[in-house]
């Protein structure tokens, strides 16, 4: 299989470099920490609890994309597909604390949260107050019962953004956590990849995948999904992983949520919205009512594609805090 192209410089620069084109997208609303792989929102109100989100590269627009005003504080970001260290995520919510605390979100992978750990023991050594919020969304990487070992995936942007106006408007780390923990309690999403993505570095791909088959419920670095089949029409496939999605938490008839779909890279909107059609459907059948629909990039893994789905069961809380005003390089809403 021939390698994907890629317009890039020196492969080893991309990090720094992406991180020099959000900031002069943003307008002068971010700033990258100091010369280090990070940015952060140059206008922070004095008296807010803070939101650190972060993890590796190579999944724009999560985390950095999310930076902004009713979102996240600020940003460390690893090497591709690799967590950011301790020291980077340390300097980066020092950065960002205005002395009511931090709140740290990011996707449940082992170096992550290692990375975060550490940085939080020191923080706290240093007298700033920490929670963190894993987010472990992907329902096909383990058994309800090891909810724990699931993998954080695109239902990090549902979190991120419940946590994000929470944190705008709640003036205490405690209360921060705890509509962020219902966020990612209420949070289920499923992938589907038809294609590998690759590592910039190297040009590899990440997985191999015939070209006649699927496989349901990948990781967003091509981690194993459940089953690998072939190829068939989208309304089945957007069908079997809705109903895998709502037999998790489980939704039930006269429950509403909000509605993901989410390019994993190389998927069209065309696509995108088919899918999203099936799963209206499918919800409706079942009794459930749909607040609000978000169909785009969230979390990629560069050329990888195919799609995830995620669901989050809503409360009046947790409409709330959703649907609040933001605004960021990859996501706006008045």
């Amino acid at each position: 299989m021939a390698k994907p192209k890629k317009l890039l410089n020196n492969p080893v620069n991309v990090v720094t470099e992406l991180i020099d084109g959000l900031v002069a997208a943003s307008g002068g609303d971010l700033r990258r920490l100091d010369d280090r792989n990070a940015v952060v929102r140059t206008k922070l109100a004095d008296d807010k609890v803070a939101l650190l989100i972060g993890g590796g590269s190579g999944h724009e627009p999560m985390f950095p994309g999310f930076v902004g005003p009713n979102l996240a504080d600020g940003a460390p970001c690893g090497e591709v597909f690799a967590a950011p260290t301790p020291d980077l995520v340390l300097d980066t919510l020092s950065a960002v604390d205005r002395g009511r605390g931090v709140l740290m979100v990011y996707g449940n992978y082992a170096g992550d949260n290692m990375n975060f750990d550490i940085a939080a023991e020191l923080a706290e050594e240093a007298g700033i107050v920490t929670r963190t919020v894993r987010v472990w969304d992907d329902v096909a990487a383990a058994p309800l019962d090891r909810i724990t070992d699931r993998r954080g995936i695109a239902g990090d942007f549902f979190v991120i953004k419940v946590a994000g106006g929470a944190a705008a408007e709640l003036k205490d780390l405690d209360d921060v956590y705890r509509v962020a923990v219902k966020a990612r309690d209420n949070t289920r999403s499923m992938g589907v990849a038809l294609a590998a993505g690759s590592i910039p570095e190297t040009g590899e791909r990440t997985f191999e995948l015939p070209e006649d088959e699927i496989e349901i419920g990948m990781g967003a670095h091509g981690e194993p999904g459940i089953a690998r089949r072939k190829i068939t029409d989208a309304d089945a496939i957007a069908e079997e992983m809705t109903d895998r999605i709502l037999a998790d938490l489980p939704f039930s008839s006269g429950d509403e949520v909000a509605l993901l779909v989410n390019n994993l890279g190389a998927t069209t909107c065309m696509e995108m919205l088919i899918v999203a059609r099936k799963v209206h459907q499918v919800l409706a059948k079942r009794g459930i009512a749909v607040h609000r629909t978000d169909v785009g990039s969230f979390l990629t893994c560069q050329e990888m594609a195919g799609l995830s789905i995620t669901l989050m069961k809503l409360d009046d809380e947790l409409k709330r805090y959703l649907d609040m005003p933001a605004r960021s390089f990859a996501y706006s809403r008045s």
